[in-house]
């Protein structure tokens, strides 16, 4: 089916999956994509992939390390509207960490809401409308930031990495967790399978919409590969640039540091 993974933080600004289209109208489209699956966001991760996602995610805020201390730790969990990372976050943090969660989405914000008052932590996580190419927060407020299954959505994902930056205090780390390029042999091949055969015809199934989960397979498609976006990660002013494979690199922890 051929390799149409994007290289550059440009070749995304104007494509919908595999189709081009207008910048300016990039950010519309998608927003009704998330809209479409808000309420069925843990059942589009699990088709996504395989029920990973999970594992991955506690991987993820393993490697975040959230203080169990009561020392204060603020943390801006970017596209993270149905509250997952934040959640779990706090769950092993001590009594000092909050986190804010940010997202364009509101029905993924009202997802997250529901969430978060149930698990009784409105006094210690907030729920803000915003773009992350544009946070509305001000310069070196956060401890770390942290965005998962979200930067492959944003139109530019040199802006998002900027603003990242910005918002982070001198010693905050950045973490990213993003589906990525599988680079081991057969795995691959059954990933792609999975990918552009099964997973539209279970989210139509489903859900009733394949289109939805055509186009979130085929933005994977069109994200960078490991090292060049972690070339953008640096370009944005991070140190310590790096990145962790998971599961044979169908997924990746990138992490980096503003000093």
């Amino acid at each position: 089916m051929g390799d149409k993974r994007a290289t550059t933080a440009d070749d995304t600004s104007s494509s919908f999956g595999y189709q081009a289209v207008d910048p300016a109208d990039r950010q519309n489209r998608v927003n009704a994509v998330f809209a479409s699956v808000a309420g069925r966001y843990d059942l589009m991760n699990d088709l996504m992939s395989g029920g990973l996602h999970r594992l991955w995610k506690d991987e993820f805020v393993t490697q975040l390390g959230p203080p169990k201390s009561d020392r204060a730790f603020h943390l801006l969990d970017v596209a993270g509207g149905t509250g997952d990372v934040a959640l779990r976050a706090i769950g092993r943090a001590g009594g000092g960490m909050r986190a804010t969660i940010c997202d364009i989405s509101p029905e993924m914000l009202d997802v997250g809401r529901e969430r978060v008052a149930k698990a009784g932590l409105d006094h210690r996580i907030d729920l803000v409308e915003g773009n992350a190419e544009a946070l509305p927060f001000a310069d070196r407020t956060f401890d770390a930031y942290t965005i998962a299954f979200g930067i492959r959505n944003v139109t530019r994902i040199d802006r998002a990495l900027a603003e990242a930056h910005r918002v982070l205090k001198p010693g905050g780390r950045f973490l990213c967790l993003e589906f990525s390029h599988c680079d081991v042999a057969m795995l691959d091949r059954i990933y792609d399978f999975h990918s552009f055969e099964l997973i539209p015809r279970l989210g139509e199934w489903t859900t009733g919409d394949r289109d939805s989960y055509r186009y979130l397979v085929e933005s994977i498609r069109k994200f960078p590969r490991q090292e060049p976006f972690a070339d953008l990660i640096r370009a944005a002013g991070f140190s310590r640039v790096g990145f962790r494979n998971l599961t044979g690199g169908i997924a990746a922890i990138h992490t980096g540091w503003r000093v």
